[in-house]
């Protein structure tokens, strides 16, 4: 057993780059006689078939912060950080039936756009820049700086270079390409990154019960360590005193409270996951897409969060650890260091099978890397540019803009990543500060879907009032006694949206003196309607999710 590559993980991991950038590039080629178009390059060309949405859904979601993350605050924390995922299930059956038929019939190329079309130009121009400044500085630079962390940690790269190369590897393909270039490969993508994680998985249970298999090694880690598996956290530890990952994590109310809001706001307001959904050949289509993400979205936690408990187990167990030798001594994860976990359980896969893992895992950055530059790039150029700097601009200059921005969102990324340097949880990291904005972004679009009263102006000083509101209550549990229950972010997170969207639902009432606004959208029931497949696979999904959280409480 050696750390870091030999010779066939060289060829298997060289094989799939080689893979990902000919098809990336063969789709993205200009048909004879046709050039790319706006609506090719930030759209597909609204051509997208289901499996290709399902699969790509999960590619541009599964990162390195689910994989490193996630795997991270499963060695930390236990495996109620698998909420993320399976209450993501449930939010894609939500989106699919109420969000997407919306957006869909208004034929929308951004999210901004639609709050153009309900609201203003003015609060559209506000949210894009929000998203914009979120992407580069905490979407893209996190997944690059976990991305070069796992390089660093598996073959000894210096964490700057490997940095430089995820980012050149994702610009190659999808700064050319677009979403079409995107999706088709996310397709493979996705085949790396479930077999990679089950492979990972495998040999993580099976090393646990020294060889004896997964299920004797999923026992094990069962026995060994319980109290990693249980989905809802209570406030205090058997002992007495304070449970810390409470913070993170607060016990049902991640079920009924702030998780929702961060779920809400990433699977139907957060462009570069629900840009594959609007080019879909159809609305219908679309649907179908979403439902295989959902199933796809029950399985993740085993090849994410497992791996991350069968760390833990094997790290303190000192028999393990001694048949380990010398490799298993490197880059060792601690509860103080636990986003080393995933990296560390790669050095003990076979030759071969680690170059498919750590495939699996460069699956999973440049998949995210290349959705949020192509969704960046698409906001910048018909949210902003189109709107403020030549809005007669032809299609050919306009997806040159595109890729442009996309270059210069990486670069400021790169140069940012490295900062970074030191960060533990990462994924609690990301979640928690998205979660100073996405409660106000949330409340503006809930309100203005299904709230016709709701006014431009209301909407507006929502959006504004809501970051310092956040940061507000962020304050208040450090420096007064009596708010100390308000400690856990994502309380902060859905006491932020229900205060937002009551100052927007009293302002618009004041404005307009009761009265529908006139770009208030009318919805009936038949605009909701989804298809028999539609609604089977939502129930069993449901009936799904129940028998997990009933077994896993």
């Amino acid at each position: 057993m050696t750390a870091g590559f030999d010779f066939w993980d060289y060829v298997v991991f060289v094989a799939y780059a080689i893979l990902i950038l000919g098809v990336g590039l063969w789709v993205s080629r200009d048909k004879k006689g046709h050039q790319k178009n706006a609506e090719d390059y930030f759209l597909a060309g609204k051509s997208l078939p289901w499996w290709a949405i399902g699969a790509s859904l999960i590619a541009a979601n599964i990162s390195a912060e689910q994989f490193i993350g996630m795997s991270g605050s499963g060695f930390a924390l236990g495996l109620a950080i698998a909420s993320y995922e399976w209450m993501a299930a449930l939010t894609l059956i939500i989106v699919g039936k109420y969000f997407l038929p919306i957006f869909i019939e208004k034929g929308l190329y951004t999210i901004p756009e639609f709050v153009e079309k309900r609201f203003s130009t003015n609060l559209k121009t506000i949210l894009a820049v929000f998203w914009l400044a979120l992407y580069v500085f905490v979407n893209l630079t996190s997944v690059l700086y976990l991305g070069g962390l796992a390089i660093e940690t598996i073959m000894g790269v210096d964490m700057i270079y490997a940095i430089i190369g995820l980012a050149l590897f994702a610009a190659a393909y999808s700064l050319y390409g677009g979403l079409s270039a995107v999706a088709w490969t996310d397709v493979i993508q996705v085949i790396f990154l479930v077999l990679g994680g089950l492979v990972t998985t495998y040999l993580a249970l099976n090393t646990v019960s020294g060889g004896e298999g997964v299920m004797a090694g999923f026992h094990k880690v069962w026995d060994t360590a319980p109290e990693k598996f249980h989905m809802v956290l209570d406030k205090f530890n058997a002992d007495g005193s304070p449970n810390s990952n409470y913070l993170d994590l607060p016990g049902i109310w991640v079920l009924i409270g702030g998780l929702w809001v961060a779920n809400l706001y990433y699977w139907g307001f957060n462009q570069y996951i629900i840009q594959r959904t609007l080019a879909a050949k159809s609305l219908k289509e679309s649907q179908k897409g979403i439902l295989l993400a959902a199933f796809l979205k029950l399985l993740i936690p085993l090849i994410v969060v497992v791996p991350g408990i069968a760390a833990y187990v094997m790290v303190n167990d000192p028999e393990i650890m001694t048949s380990l030798g010398e490799v298993g001594q490197m880059n060792t994860p601690s509860l103080e260091q636990a986003d080393k976990a995933y990296p560390w359980l790669l050095q003990f896969l076979p030759t071969g099978l680690k170059g498919i893992a750590f495939a699996a895992l460069a699956a999973a950055i440049v998949s995210s890397l290349a959705s949020m530059l192509n969704s960046t790039s698409t906001i910048f150029t018909m949210d902003i540019y189109k709107q403020y700097f030549s809005k007669n601009a032809s299609d050919k200059k306009i997806v040159n803009v595109g890729r442009v921005t996309a270059a210069i969102a990486l670069i400021i990324a790169v140069l940012v990543a490295p900062l970074l340097n030191g960060l533990d949880q990462a994924f609690q990291y990301i979640q928690e500060y998205t979660g100073l904005v996405s409660p106000g972004i949330l409340a503006v679009f809930l309100l203005g879907l299904f709230y016709k009263k709701t006014t431009n102006k209301a909407a507006i000083w929502g959006a504004v009032l809501s970051i310092p509101l956040a940061l507000s209550l962020k304050i208040l549990p450090t420096s007064i006694t009596s708010f100390e229950w308000l400690a856990p972010w994502m309380h902060q997170m859905g006491l932020t949206t229900l205060l937002t969207m009551a100052i927007i639902v009293l302002l618009s009432y004041f404005e307009a003196k009761g009265a529908d606004d006139p770009k208030g959208i009318p919805l009936t029931r038949e605009f909701f309607r989804t298809t028999p497949l539609f609604n089977i696979g939502s129930f069993v999904i449901m009936i799904l999710l129940a028998v997990l959280y009933a077994m896993f409480w």
